[in-house]
C-alpha cells in the first residue's frame, strides 16, 4: 500500500490539506470579528442579542475547524507540533484560553441566574474576537520570520541521557513573537480582516436596515487598517530574505526575496493570491457602494485563496516552513518533519471522505441560514444565545 504514492508526493499533499484548513479557519474568523461589534454595532439589548445569535450559530464551525487544523498538523507533521506547541506554549495557551471563554460565553450568556451577568460574557466574546485572530496571526507570522528553537533528532536514540528532540531557546516561550513588528502586522491584518468579514456576514444574515447602515460605516473604518497592515506585511515579506533549503544537501540558508521568488517560481500560487486579493476587495467594494448583501461570499472565497497561497508558499519550492533563528539547520521543512510514509498513506485514504464532510457542513450551513435573523425571532424562547 505504501508504494502507491511517493513519499514527497504525500508530504506535499498533506501540506496542501493542512494549509487549506488554515485558510478556511481564517475565513471562519468572521465569527470572532462579528463578536467585536456587540458593544458598538448593537445599540439596544435586542440588537446585541441579534449579533450574538448571528455569530452563535456559526461559532462551532470555527472551533471544529481549529481543532481539525491542529489535529491534521499533528498527524502529518508531528515534529512541528512537538516543537511549536511544546516550546511556544505561552502563546498557544493564550489562544486556547481565548477560545475557552468564547465557548463558555455562548453556553451561559442567556442562561437564567448566571452569576457573572450577560455583560461579562459579552466582554469575554469581545476578548476572544480581538485576541484569538491577533495571536494566531502573530504565531503564523513566525513561519516567515522564524523562532528561537533547536532540533536534534539524534537524541531520540540516546537511551542513557537526554532524549529531548526539540527545545525552545527563548525564555518567553512563544510570547517573544509579539515583539517582532512583522509578526504583529500579520496579526493585525487577520484581526481587522476578521472584523471586515464579520460585518459582511452580519449584513447578509441580519434583517435590520438600521444595523446594515451602521455596518457599512464600520466597514469603511475597518477596511483602512486592514489594508495598511496587510499590504505592509506582504511588501515587507516579499522584500525580506527568506529561509531557503538546498535540495541536494538539505542545508538551510538565507535567500534574498525568497517568498517573492516562490510566487514567481509557482505561478499558480501567484494567480491564486491575486485572485484572492481581488475577491476580498470586490466583496468589500460592492458592500459599500451598492445595496447588495452578498459581499461576504466574494470576500470569503478571496480570503481562502489568499491565505492558502501564502501558507503553501512557505512549504514548497525548497523552503523551510518553520525556520529557526537560533540554528538555521534546525529549521523544519515538509520533508524533515513529516510522519512516516505508511502514516501519510493511510491518512490520505481517510482524507477521501473530506468531500462528504464538506457536503454535510454546507447542508448544515444552508439549513441554519434559511431565515435571516430579525427582531421577531428574538422573541422566541428556543435557540437564543
Amino acid at each position: 500500500m505504501t508504494e502507491l504514492f511517493s513519499y514527497i508526493t504525500l508530504q506535499q499533499y498533506w501540506w496542501m490539506i493542512v494549509t487549506l484548513l488554515g485558510a478556511l479557519l481564517v475565513f471562519l474568523f468572521f465569527v470572532q470579528g462579528g463578536q467585536t461589534f456587540i458593544l458598538t454595532l448593537g445599540k439596544t439589548e435586542r440588537e446585541k442579542s441579534m449579533i450574538v445569535n448571528s455569530m452563535g450559530r456559526k461559532w462551532e464551525f470555527t472551533f471544529t475547524t481549529l481543532v481539525t487544523f491542529g489535529g491534521a498538523f499533528f498527524a502529518s507533521f508531528p515534529l512541528f507540533y512537538s516543537t511549536s506547541f511544546g516550546g511556544a506554549y505561552w502563546v498557544w495557551m493564550a489562544i486556547l484560553f481565548s477560545f475557552i471563554i468564547q465557548a463558555v460565553s455562548y453556553e451561559f450568556r442567556s442562561k437564567p441566574k448566571n452569576f457573572l451577568g450577560q455583560k461579562t460574557y459579552d466582554v469575554f466574546l469581545l476578548i476572544n474576537g480581538l485576541l484569538g485572530p491577533l495571536l494566531i496571526g502573530v504565531a503564523v507570522g513566525t513561519f516567515f520570520t522564524g523562532s528561537a528553537f533547536s532540533v536534534e533528532k539524534a537524541n531520540i536514540a540516546n537511551i542513557t541521557g537526554n532524549q529531548i528532540i526539540s527545545a525552545w531557546e527563548h525564555p518567553a516561550h512563544g510570547l517573544e513573537a509579539v515583539l517582532n513588528l512583522q509578526n504583529v502586522l500579520l496579526g493585525l491584518a487577520i484581526m481587522f480582516l476578521a472584523r471586515v468579514l464579520g460585518l459582511l456576514y452580519m449584513m447578509n444574515n441580519i434583517d435590520s436596515k438600521e444595523m446594515i447602515k451602521r455596518a457599512k460605516r464600520q466597514l469603511i473604518i475597518n477596511t483602512i487598517p486592514f489594508l495598511v497592515s496587510f499590504l505592509s506585511f506582504v511588501i515587507w515579506t516579499f522584500l525580506s530574505d527568506g529561509f531557503a533549503v538546498n535540495p541536494i544537501t538539505q542545508e538551510v540558508y538565507m535567500e534574498p526575496f525568497k517568498y517573492f521568488n516562490n510566487f514567481i517560481a509557482m505561478p499558480i500560487l501567484l494567480i491564486m493570491f491575486l485572485l484572492g486579493v481581488v475577491g476580498v476587495l470586490w466583496g468589500i467594494g460592492i458592500s459599500i457602494l451598492k445595496t447588495t448583501t452578498k459581499g461576504i461570499w466574494f470576500a470569503g472565497l478571496g480570503t481562502i485563496l489568499t491565505v492558502w497561497s501564502l501558507l503553501m508558499s512557505v512549504g514548497f519550492n525548497n523552503t523551510a516552513y518553520y525556520p529557526s533563528t537560533f540554528n538555521l539547520q534546525s529549521s523544519l521543512t515538509i520533508t524533515n518533519s513529516s510522519s512516516s510514509l505508511y502514516t501519510l498513506t493511510v491518512m490520505s485514504f481517510v482524507s477521501l471522505f473530506i468531500p462528504i464532510v464538506i457536503g454535510y457542513i454546507w447542508y448544515a450551513w444552508k439549513s441554519i441560514n434559511n431565515k435571516r435573523i430579525d427582531d421577531d425571532e428574538m422573541n422566541e424562547e428556543t435557540h437564543i444565545y
